[in-house]
C-alpha cells in the first residue's frame, strides 16, 4: 500500500504555492556561453563554465579519441580493475598542478568530500566547518565520529574559540574545513588567518576549491594561491566539473600518506565505478588548457568586474566580491517570487540565469546567481544587464 505519495504530493504542492519550485530546463546541444533552449537561443549565464572549456572542440577531440584507446567504460572500482594508466597519469597531473604530493579521483567531489572524513578522523579527532560550507562537506562530516565545531562564515574571532574549545576537549587531530569560494555569496574564505590560526593551535587546513581551481589566482590553482598560502593549506579538494572542462569527477590532493590511506579505506572510492575514460582523457586536456590561460584568466576578470559595475549602476543590489559568481539579492518575504519570476522573463528575453531561494540559501535571502564565463564577450555582458533591467521592470508592472 502507497502510503507515502499522497503525503509527498501535499509538500511539493507546498512548494509550488511558496513560489520554491526549482524547474529544469533543457538545453538543447552542447554547454556554452550561448545555448539553445525550446524557448529559443539564450545568454548563458549560469553555468560554471568559468574558462568556457565544457564545449570546447580541443576536450570534445580528446575525448573522442579516448573512445577509441580505451573504450566506454570500466565495468569496475579502481583496485580491482578499474585503474588505466590514463587515471593515474590524471592524478599526478593534478598533483603537479596544485603542488601537493598526490592526488586521487572521485566519481565527484561529493563522492571526495563524502569519503574524506571517516577515512582519516576518528572519535578523538574535532572537525571544525565553517557555517556556510557546501552540502557535501556538511554530509561527510556527518558520517564521521569525530567531534563536531562550527564557526559563523569567515568569522576569525569565532573560529579562534571553536578551536579553543576543540583543543580544551583534547582533541588529537584538529582540522579546519572551509570552501574556498562560497558558492551562494561568490565570497572568498579568509585564507591567511585560518592558515595563521592553524598554526597557533596545530590544526590541519583543509579547503574545498570547486569555484576556485583554473582561474582563481595568477596561475589557476586556486584560493591558497591567490592568497599566498599554497604551501599552509595541507589538503585541497575539487572538482572536474566546473572549470576543468564540467563534465564529471572530483579529486582529492595532498600529502602522500593522505592520498594513500583514502585509497585504502575511502567508501566511495572503493565502491564506485572509476570515471569513464572519455571523462579522463577530456579533464586532462582541460588541465593542460587551464594551465596556460592567463589570458582567459584576465579577460574572465574584466567581465566580472563590468558586470558588477554595470548592475550597481542600475540599482540592483549585489554582495561584495571580485569572484566570477555574483549574488543579484531579491530580500524579503517576497524575494523568492520575485527572484523566480524576473528569471523567467529574462529567459523569455533570451538571458539564462537562475533563481535561487530556500532550501538552497537562508528564507528572505532569495537571489539570482550570475556566473560569468572566459567565454562571454562585452556584449554578451551588456545584453544580460539590460535583460535583468527590463525584467524587473516587467514584473514590477504585473
Amino acid at each position: 500500500m502507497d502510503t507515502l505519495s499522497a503525503t509527498l504530493e501535499a509538500e511539493l504542492q507546498s512548494i509550488r504555492e511558496q513560489g520554491l519550485w526549482k524547474a529544469e530546463r533543457e538545453i538543447l546541444g552542447r554547454q556554452g556561453p550561448h545555448v539553445t533552449t525550446p524557448a529559443g537561443d539564450a545568454l548563458n549565464f549560469c553555468a560554471n563554465n568559468y574558462l568556457g572549456l565544457a564545449g570546447d572542440e580541443r576536450l570534445t577531440q580528446a575525448a573522442r579519441d579516448a573512445l577509441d584507446t580505451w573504450g566506454f567504460g570500466m565495468s569496475s572500482v579502481r583496485f580491482i580493475c578499474g585503474t588505466q594508466d590514463q587515471h593515474r597519469a590524471l592524478e599526478r597531473e593534478i598533483a603537479e598542478f596544485l603542488r601537493m604530493d598526490d592526488a586521487i579521483l572521485f566519481s565527484s567531489c561529493f563522492d571526495a568530500n563524502g569519503g574524506i572524513f571517516e577515512a582519516l578522523f576518528t572519535a578523538k579527532d574535532a572537525i571544525i566547518s565553517d557555517e556556510l560550507n557546501h552540502a557535501s562537506l556538511i554530509d561527510g562530516i556527518r558520517l564521521c565520529k569525530a567531534a563536531r565545531f562550527r564557526y559563523r562564515n569567515a568569522d576569525l574571532e569565532d573560529l579562534r574559540a571553536q578551536l579553543v574549545a576543540a583543543r580544551e576537549g583534547g582533541a588529537e587531530q584538529i582540522v579546519i574545513v572551509t570552501d574556498g569560494v562560497f558558492s551562494m555569496d561568490g565570497s572568498y574564505a579568509p585564507l591567511p588567518g585560518i592558515c595563521d590560526l592553524a598554526e597557533e593551535f596545530r590544526a590541519i587546513v583543509m579547503v574545498d576549491d570547486s569555484h576556485a581551481t583554473g582561474f582563481v589566482g595568477a596561475g589557476g590553482r586556486g584560493t591558497p594561491e591567490y592568497f599566498g598560502v599554497e604551501d599552509r593549506v595541507d589538503i585541497l579538494t575539487g572538482t572536474l566539473g566546473k572549470a576543468l572542462g564540467g563534465a564529471s569527477g572530483g579529486y582529492v590532493a595532498a600529502g602522500q600518506a593522505v592520498v594513500d590511506m583514502l585509497r585504502q579505506r575511502a567508501r566511495p572510492y572503493l565502491f564506485s565505478n572509476t570515471l569513464a575514460p572519455t571523462v579522463v582523457a577530456g579533464s586532462r586536456e582541460a588541465l593542460r588548457l587551464a594551465a596556460d590561460a592567463d589570458a582567459e584568466r584576465a579577460h574572465l576578470a574584466d567581465m566580472a568586474a563590468l558586470f558588477r559595475s554595470e548592475m550597481e549602476a542600475a540599482g540592483f543590489a549585489i554582495l561584495p566580491g571580485t569572484h566570477p559568481i555574483h549574488a543579484v539579492m531579491f530580500p524579503g518575504e517576497d524575494g523568492a517570487r520575485q527572484a523566480v519570476e524576473v528569471a523567467a522573463r529574462m529567459l523569455e528575453l533570451g538571458v539564462y540565469v537562475t533563481a535561487f531561494s530556500f532550501p538552497v540559501v537562508p528564507r528572505g535571502k532569495a537571489r539570482i546567481r550570475v556566473q560569468l564565463s572566459a567565454a562571454h564577450s562585452e556584449q554578451d555582458v551588456r545584453a544580460c544587464v539590460a535583460a535583468f533591467i527590463q525584467a524587473r521592470e516587467d514584473v514590477a508592472d504585473r
